[in-house]
Parts: C-alpha cells; sequence; structure tokens
C-alpha cells in the first residue's frame, strides 16, 4: 500500500497509510447500497400515489415533499463525515477516514468542498445525462448510460493516478483519505497515564480526534526532547484555535501535558 509522509505545522513528520482506489470503490459502494436502501424502503413506507398532484392538485407541495425526503441522501456524506470524524458508514466499515494534509482533522468547510466537488468526481456528465433523457431518442438508454459511467469514472481516475490517490474535491480541500490500518497501535500511541482520581480541566478537548492527539503527543514529545520552545508556542495555538480553550496554564508544556490527559480521561469515561 502507498505511504504518505506528512511534516505537521510543527515540523514533525507522520506517516500515514493512503487508501486505495477499491477501497474508496468499496466504501462508495456501501454508502450507495445504504442511500439505495433508503430510498426503496421509504417508497415502500409511505405511500407515494398520495402524494400524486394529479390526485392532489397541489404541485409545489408534492415538489416539496419530493425535496424533504431526498434531503437525507443528497447531504449523507456531507453529514456523516461532519458527525462521524471524516468517516461515512462505508468509510467505517473499511478502516478508512479523510484527514487534512496537516494531519489534523478537517473544517467543516472542507468537508464542503469535498461534497460540493462531488459533482465534478461522480456526476461531471449529470446534466447531459439529464438533456439526453429530455431528447426522446430511440437508443437513449445506451447513450445514457455511458454518459453515466463516464461520469462515475472521473473520480475513480483521479483518485488511481494522483500522488495522494485523490479525487479533485480532495485536491482543492487539501484533505486525504487514510486506511486505518493500525486501530490498535493508533489508539495505544495516544494513551497517558492518568489515575482513578484524576480531575480534568478542559472539557474541550473532545473537539479533537484521536489522530490530533497522536499529532500533538508526537510533536510534544519530539519538542520537550530538543527544547524547542517556538514548537511548543505553535502547538499550543493550534490546540486553542481547533478547540477553543481558554488555558489556564502560563506553561506551554503544562498545558499541553494537560491537554493530552484530558483526552484520554473523556475518551476513556465517555
Amino acid at each position: 500500500m502507498k505511504t504518505l509522509q506528512i511534516k505537521t505545522a510543527q515540523n514533525v513528520n507522520i506517516k500515514f497509510t493512503v487508501a486505495n482506489v477499491f477501497q474508496r470503490l468499496l466504501a462508495f459502494t456501501v454508502d450507495n447500497v445504504i442511500k439505495f436502501a433508503y430510498i426503496y424502503f421509504g417508497i415502500q413506507l409511505f405511500d407515494f400515489s398520495l402524494f400524486d398532484p394529479a390526485i392532489n392538485g397541489d404541485t409545489w407541495t408534492i415538489r416539496a415533499l419530493d425535496v424533504l425526503f431526498f434531503l437525507p441522501v443528497t447531504f449523507y456524506s456531507l453529514y456523516s463525515e461532519i458527525l462521524m470524524d471524516g468517516q461515512t458508514l462505508g468509510k467505517k466499515l473499511l478502516k478508512i477516514k479523510v484527514i487534512n494534509e496537516d494531519g489534523f482533522k478537517p473544517s467543516i468547510t472542507d468537508y464542503i468542498i469535498r461534497w460540493f466537488l462531488r459533482i465534478v468526481d461522480f456526476n461531471l456528465f449529470m446534466l447531459l445525462f439529464v438533456y439526453v433523457a429530455s431528447l426522446g431518442l430511440s437508443d437513449q438508454y445506451t447513450l445514457l448510460m455511458l454518459l453515466f459511467m463516464c461520469g462515475k469514472l472521473v473520480g475513480f481516475l483521479l483518485i488511481l493516478f494522483t500522488e495522494k490517490n485523490q479525487r479533485f474535491g480532495d485536491i482543492i480541500a487539501d484533505t486525504i483519505v487514510i486506511y486505518l490500518k493500525d486501530d490498535v497501535q493508533f489508539s495505544q500511541t495516544i494513551l497517558e497515564n492518568i489515575n482513578d482520581t484524576y480531575k480534568p480541566t478542559y472539557p474541550n478537548v473532545i473537539k479533537l480526534s484521536d489522530n490530533d492527539a497522536r499529532i500533538i503527543k508526537e510533536t510534544f514529545k519530539t519538542a520537550s526532547k530538543l527544547n524547542d520552545y517556538k514548537t511548543l508556542i505553535k502547538l499550543r495555538s493550534k490546540i486553542i484555535e481547533v478547540t477553543d480553550i481558554k488555558s489556564v496554564h502560563k506553561s506551554d508544556k503544562d498545558f499541553i501535558d494537560i491537554v493530552l490527559k484530558d483526552y484520554n480521561y473523556y475518551t476513556q469515561n465517555m
């Protein structure tokens, strides 16, 4: 598998395993099965003849109901990745997740960019698809399927041939998709020794992800060993920026040490 070494803003090298095109394709397939299942069972559950404008005569209401019904499918990838720390159900099953190129959790803006640019990666020819469907050509089904497949191939080919296995949305949002192959080791690298009587100081540390905590710990250890105070200041600023913590510690080392202990406390007791 392809590995990628990222130099963080604190000049610490972190190595990741990049998710390959087949893992992402399988995750994409799982997510689409979930979406199609939602549509199928939704249609079976609700009597859509009740929403037929020919029967009810209220076209605007019917269109509004259509929009509401398809909202969960339309925004599935966006809200899943935001709520599940860079994963959809498909990505979680395949043990892959989205991170930004600095190694930290992407911002909501990054997730929105990735989601919006799916129109290029997977639906580039959708307008042509709709246009051909409206023409009513005798051999339109063959052409429609060809356009549909070509549109889906754009993202596939980009992931296959780009250096970091990125689709267009990843490139613009500065994100990559990694494979969490060392899940047990990954968790062990962020563990801190805390006793049963430990009292946490910063509840906002739960805004961090496991990956954030790992990078913070590795950077902290390296900077502390080298007495690299500039890096410690940068690391403290980054933590405060991500978590909105109001620090009560004047020492950078004390602050970061407590942040790591608090993160372990909350993740082990939630």
